[in-house]
């Protein structure tokens, strides 16, 4: 099993990681928006 600090690097790691899907998710979203309305104007 892992150690008490391996499961906190871990959950941290994780957490940087969700955070960073997200607002990747939403960046890409914003940025096909732009394109489409550049393509469409």
């Amino acid at each position: 099993m892992a150690s008490n600090n391996d499961m906190k690097a871990h959950k941290q790691t994780y957490e940087g990681v969700m955070v960073m899907l997200k607002w990747g998710t939403i960046a890409s979203a914003l940025l096909a928006i732009l394109v489409i309305i550049l393509i469409a104007g």
